[in-house]
């Protein structure tokens, strides 16, 4: 177990009674940095009520003094026997009534911007099963028609962290196989940061690639430069000059 039980209580308890910073706290309770901010804020957890890691044999005294004392250090959870292995979930993540309905939207986000992600690993992120997600896959779900891709982040089905380590184990295993991926795939197969950092490279439209040398006569520029010759506009279309025209009136 890496981080106490009921973090963001006591994530609210140690803002409230101790002067550790928000990294420290941020860090021991498995929250983010920006998140525990907020608590102190007033705008996150409002409500909650603080729970004591030390009165609850979670955390010793002494930690949160030498934390106090030293920004950097890192507190330590203390170990509890009786919480090996709690951590370990067995089964579909349970999702709250509310959000259940979100899921096909999750689902048929997943299938469009990360096909390489699995059908196992798209039910663990939003607690879903596999013939749920096979029938968005091969669009016989019975509202399809209605669904709309949806960020499950953004629908608060998963973290951003976990959906960003199911698409890096996705790239580890493609990498692994020996698959060549597109620049568009190899996007998708990084985490949002690395996306974010990386560089737009140019490219030509699938319709116009290959007309880049066209010219009116059917010629390439290169055929043009070799022949010396220019393309006549009234060639090219065909058009009866002023002779032709008279020699057509005698007749």
């Amino acid at each position: 177990m890496n981080k106490p039980i009921m973090a963001k209580a006591t994530a609210v308890w140690l803002v409230d009674n101790t002067t550790l910073s928000f990294r420290q706290i941020a860090e021991f309770c498995g929250l983010h940095e920006l998140e525990v901010q907020g608590i102190a804020d007033g705008d996150v957890a409002a409500g909650v009520r603080g729970f004591d890691p030390v009165a609850n044999n979670q955390l010793d005294q002494i930690e949160i003094e030498r934390g106090e004392k030293d920004p950097v250090y890192k507190l330590k959870l203390k170990y509890n026997p009786a919480a090996e292995g709690e951590e370990k979930r067995r089964g579909p993540r349970y999702t709250p009534l509310s959000k259940r309905q979100d899921r096909p939207a999750a689902i048929l986000w997943l299938v469009k911007f990360h096909p390489e992600l699995t059908d196992g690993q798209i039910g663990k992120l939003v607690g879903t099963t596999k013939p749920t997600i096979q029938s968005i896959r091969e669009r016989t779900h019975w509202n399809i028609g209605n669904i709309q891709p949806i960020d499950p982040v953004a629908l608060g089905l998963c973290k951003q962290t976990e959906l960003d380590a199911a698409v890096q184990k996705a790239a580890r295993k493609s990498a692994s196989e020996g698959g060549l991926m597109s620049d568009d795939e190899r996007r998708k197969l990084v985490s949002t940061e690395q996306s974010l950092g990386m560089e737009a490279e140019p490219k030509i439209p699938t319709a116009i690639a290959g007309l880049e040398t066209f010219t009116l006569g059917g010629t390439s520029q290169d055929d043009d430069e070799d022949d010396g010759a220019v393309p006549d506009a009234e060639s090219f279309f065909n058009l009866p000059n002023d002779d032709d025209e008279d020699d057509d009136d005698d007749r």
